[in-house]
């Protein structure tokens, strides 16, 4: 019996996804669950698994093309019947599924859960889940299947077809796409990983050695070698690609938050000498040696317990509904810069956390996002977002609002400067705070006591225990 797998939702309805690469090919038998290509979505790189057990027959589109949801990817054959005939895949097809499961989704990808009064957990469902197959699958119909689909050729299931796939490299789904991204063909790149597989370093080293040696010997002491993107001096006057994924959504959202939301923009410089002599005393304690608490994460604590006080700026303006969303939890976003762009995953419940907590998630959190392991689900809900431009070594700037939000706090860098202290001038560490707020929702009075409340805790650690 041939069944028809088409192109799953991956979360949050998302209408198209690309494909990456094929782990599989035609002939190929597979296992329930078995990781059978890789898709990136404009969020995120994800394993796709198989949604049967049986031999690959068909696959509908090629690697490096953009598929839309419901549009057939792959026929398997799961055994049984013989191969059904147009007119009996007419009577084979599966009852609908109920209004409420219509849109289910594959193992660990979907819309986010509701979240009610207050949030909801994430729930991850098992691998072997057995309603998966029979919701993200639907058997062919006549009229939507290719005509290879209906009557594949024999030439088409010879094993000899399947041997490049068994063949290919050993990587991840994110050295994949930074290859692809790079111009990289992982069949010329020596694995160093283990059982050699093909890593990051691999790839960046392969671009080293592609490079002429003239270009090598020529270049300044220290410098670092060129990126295999067309530089000046090219021959190439320029060059053109597609708008897609990541920046394809990233572009449409800075559009629609820019251009609906009155952003208003504030700044405050502020003495956070104390807090660094803090996270120094924590460094050196024993029992918070080991928590990795930094600036961010006292930047973090110090947003949620200001969002406490002015709820304001932890709200959703609802147009369609004519409403105000106020949230009474906190799901932090946070800004990470990825090599595939800009993400801005959050830490659910952010609120509850304590310093060492918030240590621990925005470790976990960025560290998944340069992988290319977040997951769409962690991509929303998000209800205010920090972002660390300091890292770049930048003082301020006016960050645009992810959409849905009231207000994102960026945090520059922290540097030594001569600042009035006690009466004298002395050299302190300062930081600038840049907040940019939607002005339908926040009041001007309102963003200025959420800033200065922010900047109160820094400058003063100690205030904490007054404003909870």
């Amino acid at each position: 019996m041939i069944k028809v797998f088409k192109l799953p939702d991956l979360g949050e309805g998302l209408t198209e996804s690309e494909i990456v690469a094929w782990l599989v090919a035609p002939g190929d038998a597979v296992t329930l669950n078995q990781h059978i290509a890789d898709v990136e979505t404009a969020k995120a790189v994800v394993e796709l698994p198989s949604p049967f057990a049986g031999v690959v027959r068909v696959l509908h589109q090629p690697a490096g093309v953009v598929v839309h949801v419901g549009e057939p990817i792959v026929s398997f054959d799961i055994g049984g019947a013989d191969e059904p005939t147009d007119s009996t895949l007419k009577t084979d097809a599966v009852a609908p599924a109920p209004v409420e499961q219509r849109e289910a989704n594959l193992v660990g990808y979907g819309p986010a859960v509701e979240r009610g009064g207050h949030p909801q957990r994430r729930t991850r469902t098992g691998a072997g889940d057995a309603s998966v197959p029979a919701a993200s699958v639907e058997p062919p119909a006549a009229a939507s299947v290719a005509p290879p689909a209906a009557a594949p050729a024999p030439a088409s299931v010879e094993p000899p077809v399947a041997a490049p796939a068994r063949e290919r490299p050993r990587s991840t789904p994110p050295v994949r796409a930074l290859a692809r991204d790079l111009g990289i063909d992982l069949n010329m790149v020596t694995g160093t990983g283990k059982d050699g597989l093909i890593t990051r370093d691999d790839v960046r080293a392969r671009i080293t050695e592609s490079l002429p040696a003239p270009d090598l010997h020529g270049a300044e002491p220290g410098a670092t070698a060129a990126q295999p993107a067309t530089s000046l001096g090219d021959d190439v006057r320029e060059s053109r690609s597609p708008i897609k994924s990541l920046r394809k959504l990233t572009a449409a959202a800075m559009v629609q938050s820019a251009f609906t939301a009155p952003h208003v923009t504030e700044f405050l410089t502020i003495d956070v000498t104390p807090t660094v002599e803090l996270l120094d005393s924590l460094r050196a304690d024993r029992q918070f040696a080991d928590a990795g608490i930094g600036i961010l994460a006292v930047v973090a604590k110090a947003l949620c317990l200001a969002v406490a006080r002015t709820p304001s700026l932890n709200t959703r303006w609802d147009e369609p509904a004519g409403e105000i969303v106020q949230y009474h939890y906190v799901n932090l976003g946070v800004a990470a810069a990825t090599p595939r762009g800009l993400l801005v995953p959050n830490i659910g419940d952010a609120e509850r956390l304590d310093l060492r907590g918030l240590a621990a998630a925005l470790a976990e959190l960025t560290t998944a996002a340069r992988a290319g392991t977040t997951t769409p689900a962690a991509l929303s809900g998000g209800t205010i977002t920090i972002t660390n431009i300091g890292v770049f070594g930048i003082d301020a700037g006016t960050p645009i609002l992810n959409p849905g939000e009231a207000a994102i706090l960026a945090m520059g860098a922290i540097r030594s400067r001569p600042w009035e202290y006690r009466g004298e001038v002395a050299l302190r560490k300062v930081l600038t705070l840049s907040l940019s707020f939607d002005h339908r929702l926040v009041d001007g009075e309102q963003g200025s006591r959420f800033l200065a409340d922010i900047g109160t805790i820094l400058a003063d650690p100690a205030r904490v225990l007054t404003m909870v």
